[in-house]
């Protein structure tokens, strides 16, 4: 099985190229939508992150605010690695299950959209690495358009993430978003040839039917081995 890390950052397109893996038929598991379920009220992220930031950061039904949750932590950097660490160990556990999942269903690629793939360390399990660049100024400037930010608030966003320079630079993939979409579509149609290219071994023996694979020689191996005993 080939896992695929998509990563880049805030106002990065990243979010489009990953709805581009979907409608390609090639299933995605999206960070944000985990950490949306391990944040669901009474659950163990919930609790914790209750606990550590108090209830003010909650909204009438029970469930966290998280646009006031963000509000916070991406102005106080203390608050985001308290957040961060909190939420790490249920994030990174609801991947995984999602990926056994996938893996269940017979699935040979899968692309994980994490944001923070390499602040996480999970760049160690997945290859290739996709990274949606663009530049700085073009990150603010979207970031401002979508979210009628200031120029102060999108920079403290910015500055908040990993710089998009240094991900480029652990990438095996890079997509260059700076252009229109026309561009983008034709960029990504090189990644998805180089994602649904054949499975190397190891990539194949990981796979579900590489272990059905492995499972059916043992067998057989076994089987064979109790003849010629009896034989004997």
């Amino acid at each position: 099985m080939r896992i695929v890390g998509l990563t880049g950052g805030i106002a990065s397109g990243k979010s489009t190229v990953s709805n581009l893996f979907k409608a390609s038929g090639i299933p995605v598991v999206d960070a944000d939508v985990v950490a949306r379920n391990v944040l669901k009220k009474g659950s163990g992220g919930w609790n914790r992150v209750v606990a550590a930031f108090g209830e003010e950061i909650l909204l009438p039904s029970g469930e966290v605010d998280r646009p006031k949750l963000g509000q916070m932590v991406f102005s106080d950097q203390s608050k985001r690695q308290l957040l961060n660490k909190l939420m790490a160990p249920y994030i990174s556990n609801g991947i995984v299950w999602e990926i056994l999942k996938q893996w269940a269903k017979g699935a040979k690629v899968i692309v994980v959209d994490i944001p923070l793939l390499f602040e996480v360390k999970m760049d160690k399990w997945t290859k290739p690495i996709v990274v949606v660049w663009v530049s700085e100024e073009t990150q603010l400037k979207r970031l401002m358009e979508r979210d009628g930010l200031s120029e102060e608030d999108a920079r403290n966003r910015v500055m908040a993430q990993m710089s998009l320079d240094l991900k480029r630079s652990r990438a095996d993939v890079v997509i260059d978003n700076n252009g229109g979409l026309d561009d983008l579509n034709q960029q990504f149609d090189k990644v998805l040839s180089e994602v649904r290219r054949p499975l190397t071994w190891s990539e194949f023996w990981r796979s579900r039917q590489g272990v059905f694979s492995v499972l059916g020689l043992v067998t057989s191996g076994l089987f064979v081995c109790k003849q010629l005993n009896n034989g004997s």
